[in-house]
């Protein structure tokens, strides 16, 4: 199914934007750590180069600018600096913000073409393959900031502790994502029935329908869509 509002969702990928300023430069917890303004600049960089990045990639592929795409590789930068943000400096930012855009586009077509896995926002290309390279990313552009070190300046021993953070971060949630669902499966079930599911979870559990159809009239409530 197709983005319905493309408005609607350029303004969440602002949004968010606008609100990591306080999920990174917020992390020092106090403003007078002078750290803070470089960490909202790195934050800053690293949104508009994995937004560049999506932008033109797609644009060399396809021949016109998706917005989706750009959108997400605004959040897949934003995504990839939160680890490395107080390490890094500004030109890194911007290298490690457009490589996220990057990982953030093969992981897409990746999760959706190779593993056939339905993911309509791209939330594991941008959270979960973003994410995880900026948590190697300090290992590798970490400048010496507060005394974490990364390849750039020679140091191999943060990469080494950054890999083995990845393998703890890959076994936690793939084990307790595994559990919890397979018990979720086993009692209340993680599907809704076919009815349902042709229907729409708007009409069948808010009694409101989401979508105008052809007629320009929103569908009523309970009737059966493509049944």
């Amino acid at each position: 199914m197709p983005g319905h509002n493309l408005a609607l969702a350029t303004l969440g990928v602002f949004i968010l934007f606008f609100g990591w300023f306080g999920f990174n430069a917020g992390s020092t917890v106090a403003a007078t750590e002078l750290r803070i303004s470089v960490i909202a600049t790195n934050t800053a960089l690293a949104a508009v180069a994995g937004g560049v990045a999506a932008m033109y990639l797609t644009m060399i592929r396809t021949g016109h600018v998706d917005l989706l795409a750009t959108g997400n590789g605004i959040l897949a930068g934003l995504v990839a600096i939160t680890a490395p943000c107080a390490f890094v400096a500004p030109w890194a930012a911007v290298v490690i913000g457009a490589l996220g855009g990057v990982v953030m586009l093969w992981a897409a077509h990746f999760v959706e073409h190779t593993l056939k896995i339905d993911d309509p926002v791209g939330a594991f290309a941008v959270h979960g393959a973003a994410g995880l390279f900026g948590v190697l990313a300090v290992g590798i552009f970490a400048d010496g900031t507060y005394g974490v070190s990364g390849l750039i300046v020679g140091d191999t021993h943060q990469l080494l502790v950054q890999l083995i953070s990845i393998v703890a971060l890959v076994l936690w949630t793939s084990l307790t994502g595994w559990l919890l669902f397979t018990l979720l499966d086993k009692t209340m079930g993680l599907r809704v029935s076919r009815e349902h599911e042709l229907a729409g979870l708007d009409v069948t559990e808010h009694g409101v329908s989401a979508y105008v159809f052809e007629n320009g009239l929103a569908e009523k409530p309970g009737k059966m869509v493509g049944a």
